[in-house]
């Protein structure tokens, strides 16, 4: 898999040869600024970007909601319908998408459309929407014009260099096009005027760079994407920064916001950035607890915890499994242990880079390592197909000590996937613990078993 290249310096100007040329290094301040509270979404959402390796086969209904309701409404079934310039058709094959999903058969056409529209739109990770609005970015600019016409800010520099990369890949046979990163790391002379068209970066350096040096001239852009808006403002300054931007463009520059959630803040948010807009929503596929069978085992310290684990395993088989911890302290140990019985374990833990978690999901998928102990915080959005089983090593809390349902429902619910039948098992170690167990069943309303030898065949049958 290929890693970032986050050491690379920038040439003295700061801006890139073409699009193929190596995004900037970090600086130290722009790691504290830019990543500071947003580790635990910001390296999520780069997580879930480095190991899609291709696109969610999604069922999920699209809703649209148009700004005029009586304009028709397309979508297209091909690229070719779209009628894109034959270069940037080609940059599109050349990544591997053979036709649109989707999001992006509804998506394509509102955002090539002239006039330009514009759009806020809801879609997970894998959906392919970075792949549209890039290519909306590179089918409205004229490269003969030597100057920024499309900004695109993202909440994280690792988040703008992915964003580079599709740029890269799809411009690929479009070589006047050229891309430059506003961030912190690339210090530009003072008084130039940027010769590229389109500029990718953290909210705070591109508002700089518009406004404090005036490398940009924002009367000039003709779109502007504003991408994890849901990561954005769970940033300190950047949802103030994005909206500073925005309000220097002119009236006629198309707005595009994406967001994987929508809660109330963020809808905010987007109604603040885009005016007029029409709305695309993925509706996310339900969870359901209907097809997991649920037990706990009652123990009374972590050790014993431990010892309960592996006679779950000398008694059944089990394909792969998740095993979910409350703290990186407990899992290394658990892993520690499990590895000395002779498990093949993978271990996720916070102070990974982001790189490094991202290899240790491809092999946990590939079947190298059976079983994958984790935090919470690692394993959000993680699908893994072939996990039958999901162990609560720790049963979910939130920060004041009460049980976290929608964290429960969120692990364990990935097993019953896919129409299959899942298992949970819950390690109890206290009265504490105990009342967390009872309060989740009562609030999914859905029981939970204590495990005996007699349920043995029944989870064998699920767990293999």
């Amino acid at each position: 898999m290929g890693k970032l290249q986050l050491k690379e310096k920038p040439e003295e100007n700061g801006t890139t040869a073409n699009a193929k040329d190596s995004a900037p290094a970090k600086s130290e301040g722009e790691k504290a600024a830019d990543d500071d509270e947003i580790e635990d979404v910001g390296a999520q959402s780069l997580l879930n970007k480095l190991i899609r390796n291709n696109l969610v086969n999604t069922t999920n209904q699209v809703e649209v909601l148009q700004k005029d309701p009586n304009s028709p409404l397309y979508s297209v079934k091909s690229f070719e319908e779209l009628r894109l310039k034959p270069q940037l058709l080609q940059g599109v094959y050349g990544m591997g998408f053979n036709r649109p999903s989707k999001i992006q058969e509804t998506a394509l056409p509102m955002m090539l459309a002239e006039p330009p529209q514009n759009l806020i739109a809801q879609s997970q990770s894998g959906t392919g929407k970075t792949a549209a609005f890039v290519l909306a970015m590179l089918s409205h600019v004229d490269p003969n014009n030597k100057y920024p016409q499309c900004l695109c800010v993202s909440p994280t520099y690792e988040l703008a260099l992915q964003t580079g990369k599709v740029i890269e890949q799809m411009g690929k046979y479009y070589p006047e096009v050229k891309l430059v990163y506003a961030i912190r790391g690339n210090k530009l002379q003072r008084g130039m005027k940027l010769q590229e068209q389109i500029v990718i970066g953290t909210p705070g350096t591109m508002l700089d760079w518009c406004s404090k040096f005036k490398f940009i001239d924002p009367k000039k852009i003709k779109v502007f994407v504003l991408d994890e808006a849901d990561v954005m403002i769970a940033t300190q300054g950047h949802q103030d920064q994005s909206i500073r931007i925005q309000r220097m463009l002119p009236k006629n520059c198309q707005m595009l916001l994406f967001s994987a959630t929508f809660e109330e803040s963020v809808w905010n948010f987007a109604q603040r950035i885009v005016p007029d807009p029409n709305i695309i929503k993925l509706k996310r596929e339900e969870e359901t607890l209907d097809t997991i069978k649920q037990y706990y085992v009652l123990c009374n310290s972590k050790e014993e915890k431990f010892q309960a684990l592996s006679n779950i395993y000398g008694a059944i088989t089990i394909a792969q499994a998740m095993i979910f911890c409350h703290t990186r302290k407990t899992a290394g140990w658990l892993a520690g242990e499990l590895s000395r019985e002779g498990h093949q374990v993978a271990l996720l833990s916070g102070e990974m880079q982001v790189e490094q978690r991202a290899a240790v999901i491809e092999r946990f998928r590939d079947g190298k390592e059976k079983v994958l102990v984790t935090t919470n915080v690692c394993a959000r959005g993680i699908d893994v197909e072939q996990v039958s089983v999901v162990i609560n090593f720790d049963l979910p809390i939130d920060k004041d000590g009460n049980p976290d349902n929608e964290t429960y429902l969120h692990r364990i619910g990935r097993t019953g996937r896919f129409g299959k039948r899942g298992l949970a098992i819950n390690m109890v170690d206290s009265k504490m613990s105990m009342n967390i167990l009872y309060r989740i069943q009562e609030h999914f309303n859905k029981k939970i078993e204590k495990l005996d030898t007699d349920d043995l065949d029944e989870i064998e049958k699920i767990a293999s």
